[in-house]
């Protein structure tokens, strides 16, 4: 792989032909079905806030609920100052086979006009999973790693962001989540990225393994691999599957292109037919001028002011460079670093390239 760099554009040649190619491990580029992490959400209080808090008519309810619950009540038209609690909301995964009693990372994030959280506890919150169901509970003091100041005269400096923090560990699983890991006589393994040629080396490397008619590739995504019913041992089983190696296939042919920071990434499959650029650059200066107009002293004219505007345009020479049958992504990135293109001149080229033919693979404006 070789890289250039110009001002701020930076080219990635993802050229591999001269390296040897290295096989992936199944477990890196695949995932086994059913078994994945689950999304948990929560809304609760944080208290102990150093007068960053909030007075929201959630934040208020939320708070009177809490106190209700501990057998306080709060005359309905008193309003309390409760400057130090924040309403949040909080939010983690929880993996796949975690068990009752394992502690998981959570991430509290206002959801008010809080203006920070730092020093602040979550009390108890429940953690429910998209039936509804509570399957973990969250609690214990946040560590943000934002800052927030404010002046009296309300100049303010903020540093990342100080309303939102995490509790690493906070909070406790209560309920697992069954999966369909024995549920069946066969094992499915989903690729990260589908692709038709990867899944059928996939399934070929497991035949040549265990034996053929084992693993079937089911489509471009899915290899569907026999596996023994017993847990412990389709454990062992799926162990020695998940470190086999796999030469993954070529990927597309892509280029890649970010227009905001003029990063072009070619991939190494992309191929260029014959074509011609031209390539140049204009410069138009405008300059404006003021002449005044003096009458003589005894005369009887006025003083004329006159706008002059002076314009003068500046065209350097035109380069033009040719590509001849079987030209190379070096030789591409070699002819326009020569010319000093600038990134949305690179930009330019290429489309005009993929508009004319002579590129082979797809242009991802990003």
């Amino acid at each position: 792989m070789r890289v250039w760099q110009r001002s701020i554009l930076v080219w990635v040649i993802c050229s591999f032909t001269a390296q040897p190619v290295l096989a992936a491990r199944i477990k890196d580029i695949a995932s086994v079905a059913g078994i994945r992490s689950n999304q948990l959400i929560g809304y609760g209080l944080v208290v102990g806030l150093p007068g960053t808090g909030e007075q929201t008519p959630f934040t208020d309810q939320t708070f009177r609920t809490m106190l209700r619950n501990f057998g306080i009540n709060i005359p309905a038209n008193e309003r309390p100052k409760i400057k130090n609690v924040a309403a949040v909301a909080v939010h983690a995964d929880l993996p796949a086979f975690a068990k009752p009693g394992q502690l998981i990372d959570v991430t509290v994030s206002s959801v008010g006009s809080a203006n920070g959280l730092t020093g602040g506890t979550l009390l108890q919150t429940f953690l429910r999973g998209v039936n509804g169901e509570i399957y973990a509970v969250a609690q214990g003091s946040l560590v943000v790693g934002g800052l927030g100041a404010e002046g009296a005269d309300g100049s303010r400096i903020v540093v990342n962001t100080p309303t939102v923090g995490r509790i690493p560990g906070g909070a406790t699983v209560e309920r697992e989540v069954k999966t369909s890991f024995t549920a069946n006589d066969y094992l499915t393994f989903n690729l990260h990225k589908p692709d038709f040629t990867t899944a059928k080396r996939l399934a070929g490397t497991i035949n040549e393994l265990v034996g053929q008619g084992t693993a079937t590739a089911l489509d471009a995504a899915s290899v569907r691999v026999m596996a023994p019913r017993d847990s412990g041992q389709r454990v062992s089983y799926l162990s020695t599957l998940e470190n086999l190696r796999v030469e993954e296939a070529d990927g597309a042919a892509k280029i890649i292109i970010n227009s905001r920071s003029g990063t072009v990434v070619i991939g190494q499959n992309v191929e260029l037919r014959p074509a011609a650029v031209a390539h140049g650059n204009m410069q138009v200066t405008i300059a404006e001028n003021v002449n005044v107009s003096q009458p003589n002293p005894f005369g009887d004219g006025e003083t004329v002011v006159t706008p002059q505007s002076i314009v003068d345009v500046q065209q350097d020479d035109a380069r033009a460079f040719v590509f001849d049958p079987g030209v190379t992504l070096n030789d591409l990135v070699r002819a326009i670093n020569q010319i000093g293109a600038a990134p949305s001149d690179v930009i330019a080229i290429l489309e005009a390239l993929k508009q004319a033919g002579a590129i082979t693979g797809e242009l991802v404006v990003i």
